[in-house]
């Protein structure tokens, strides 16, 4: 995040750019995970929000609950970002602890576990807001206002995005954990693979529609 911001919802756009683009150890993958997370929210919403015609009155409770939970999703993700971004840092800060010592070592060890197993759960955190996303995007298709039905399959890729990213991140911190500390994220992993073939095959029914 930028330097005068106090989060990447207090960034600009391209402040937000130039800073993921510089030589900085964070905003990285992780906080683009989250960030992918955060715009297939608000695109569930924004197509949500188009369906609030008289002619989708039947509808209306379940789209009033899409757009809060959507929201909701948004402002989650974004927070993740955040919580990447210091999970990161406590990575580096961990692995910078002195060594001389055996209870130095052990101090360090310890922290550094502490700190990996952070840097695992908030991708795991995104993850389930894609899962999320995803469901509430396909919930939408069939009663969304079909002028703006191309923006629930770019929700759907935003979501597939966000895992994929996520399954990098927890994959490289569960590899620098020693015994069985990662075991955890086995039930994450698994669901990474689901979110990615429901985001597949929802992007796959969107293009269906607008091409019948």
């Amino acid at each position: 995040m930028t330097q005068d911001a106090t989060s990447f919802g207090d960034s600009t756009l391209r402040g937000y750019l130039d800073e993921l683009a510089a030589k900085v150890p964070a905003p990285g993958g992780g906080a683009v995970a989250a960030l992918h997370a955060a715009q297939g929210a608000a695109l569930v919403a924004m197509v949500a929000r188009y369906t609030t015609r008289a002619k989708d009155a039947d509808n209306r409770p379940v789209i009033d609950r899409i757009i809060a939970a959507a929201d909701a999703a948004r402002e989650r993700s974004l927070a993740l970002a955040d919580a990447d971004a210091a999970a990161f840092t406590g990575v580096g800060n961990a692995y910078k602890l002195p060594k001389e010592t055996e209870t130095e070592q052990a101090a360090r060890a310890e922290a550094i576990t502490a700190a990996l197993l952070q840097a695992a759960r908030v991708p795991a955190a995104v993850v389930a807001e894609a899962d999320e996303i995803v469901s509430l995007a396909t919930e939408l298709l069939p009663i969304g206002n079909p002028n703006v039905v191309t923006d629930i399959g770019a929700a759907a890729d935003c979501a597939r995005s966000a895992a994929g990213s996520s399954q990098l991140n927890i994959a490289i911190n569960v590899a620098s954990l020693d015994g069985t500390a990662g075991a955890e994220f086995a039930p994450v992993l698994k669901q990474i693979e689901e979110v990615i073939a429901r985001a597949d095959a929802l992007h796959n029914d969107v293009v269906a529609a607008i091409t019948r």
